[in-house]
């Protein structure tokens, strides 16, 4: 999540200083020594790149709209009457009624895809384009690993922009992968694509894989919540033979949950309907008309068999996979905090009342703890930690496991058709090494024909499976 300076009216998304460490939470110093401790126990961090747009109240904004001679009057995107707009503009229906707001200072309107607070800045403009390449530098300077890129289609879109408006907007991609080469070659560009599968490749970079590194995989994330309310493997079946091949230096992100609204807007209107009804059924569990706002432990009720259903498949879905904070423990979230923020609450370390996340007063948080079932006094890391059948132990058993099986990042992937609707089975093969992995969405057992060891337990099992309710199996064939 951001940490720059901002006036903090989209939690840290509205920035006014690329360069520096918002004071609530320290100092350039602090980053340093925090990256120098993360090297030290074998991790890199990479921090969000936001350059779709800054606060209304950076200083660049402030210049530009003072005047129509300032230098930084074409740092953004301005007309001087509301281009007209198309449906499906609007990003956060409900909140913002269009993308143009007038400026009384600046005499004109201005373009902000996302929050009227949020100007965008020009990318068409080099001068902007030299700015981005600075603080990519300087963050790779004191340490970061790479970023990822917020909203990437809105941020090469030359949408009313001026001169370089007739290029390939995909070219400030390259120069971005090549820029981010230069300064550090094991560094990495992880894109937020929210797009149908056959405009995907091209984010990669195609064939030549120059552009992002990897992408987040939005549409098999969408698939999934589909299958698991209609207990049948179609839908994510459907989504993984969808996907465009990566270059053999990219690859996917999957993942269950981010920081935002768990969108779905790529499904029809009657299949998220679906979703809605099982996991959403109540209004203030929505958001934008497109989007859930609940994490996944109480959306499939606390049922520990499809959690642990669902993480596994997590693990053994071809990319890499992402974890946002507090999944590994059965973290909930607080419907009682404004739109998004609802699944951005304190970090549950401790059974205490401030969850062991800060010494402050919990109601001096930003963001209320999460209550009840899922508050940290039930859920929280400390009392996981110490028993063996926990989550957490269960999640960290995961991890180990993956790390023994490079044919999931590296394989060839196929979806195995085993007779059961309800069950999604798929191989990995990688040079001489295969998993097949078996996971059945229904409340009811099932036996399907597939037999190896199994890697949890070291057991062979087969060649009829029996597959519990919410089941699953990572097998690899027997020697």
């Amino acid at each position: 999540m951001p940490f720059y300076p901002t006036p903090d009216l989209d939690d840290g998304y509205d920035v006014t200083d690329l360069y520096s460490v918002d004071p609530r939470y320290g100092s350039l110093g602090d980053v340093v020594d925090f990256l120098r401790a993360a090297r030290e126990h074998g991790l890199r961090v990479i921090a969000d790149l936001v350059v779709n747009h800054t606060s209304d109240r950076h200083p660049w904004f402030r210049e530009a709209r003072a005047s129509r001679d300032s230098p930084y009057r074409e740092f953004y995107v301005w007309s001087d009457d509301p281009p007209k707009e198309k449906p499906g503009d609007v990003i956060f229906p409900g909140v913002e009624d269009s993308i143009w707001d007038y400026d009384e200072e600046a005499g004109q309107w201005f373009l902000h895809r996302f929050y009227g607070h949020q100007p965008d800045l020009n990318v068409a403009d080099p001068r902007v384009r030299e700015e981005i390449f600075k603080a990519l530098g300087f963050w790779l300077q004191l340490g970061l690993s790479g970023f990822r890129v917020d909203a990437v289609p809105y941020f090469i879109e030359h949408l009313g922009m001026e001169g370089e408006a007739g290029g390939d907007p995909h070219e400030l991609l390259r120069d971005l992968r090549a820029f981010l080469s230069r300064r550090r070659g094991d560094a990495v560009l992880l894109g937020e694509v929210n797009l149908p599968p056959k405009e995907l490749g091209s984010y990669f970079g195609d064939e030549g894989g120059d552009e992002l590194h990897m992408l987040f995989d939005f549409i098999a994330n969408q698939a999934l919540y589909l299958a698991l309310v209609r207990q049948e493997a179609e839908p994510l079946a459907r989504a993984l033979e969808a996907r465009p091949a990566t270059p053999d230096a990219n690859g996917w992100a999957t993942f269950v949950r981010n920081h935002d609204e768990l969108t779905l807007d790529k499904l029809t209107d009657a299949e998220r309907e679906e979703v809605f009804s099982a996991l959403a059924p109540e209004e203030e569990m929505r958001i934008f008309g497109r989007g859930i706002r609940r994490r996944v432990p109480p959306m499939l009720g606390g049922d520990r068999r499809r959690i642990e259903l669902v993480y596994s498949l997590l693990f053994s879905l071809p990319g890499t996979p992402v974890l946002l904070y507090g999944e590994e423990i059965g973290m909930g979230e607080n419907l009682a905090a404004e739109g998004r923020m609802s699944v951005r609450t304190p970090m549950q370390w401790t059974a205490a009342a401030d969850g062991g996340f800060s010494d402050a007063e919990p109601a001096d948080f930003c963001v209320p703890l999460a209550e009840g079932d899922y508050g940290p006094a039930r859920v929280n890391v400390e009392s996981q930690q110490h028993d063996p059948e926990s989550l957490l132990n269960w999640t960290s058993r995961v991890v180990a496991l993956r790390r023994q099986c490079p044919e999931i990042s590296w394989g060839e992937v196929d979806v195995v058709d085993v007779g059961e609707r309800a069950v999604l089975a798929h191989s990995c093969t990688w040079r001489d090494r295969t998993l097949v992995a078996a996971h059945n969405f229904a409340a009811e057992a099932c036996t399907v024909r597939l037999d190896g060891v199994n890697m949890f337990t070291g057991e062979r099992e087969g060649p009829e499976l029996a597959l519990e309710p919410y089941g699953y199996r990572w097998l690899r064939p027997a020697n």
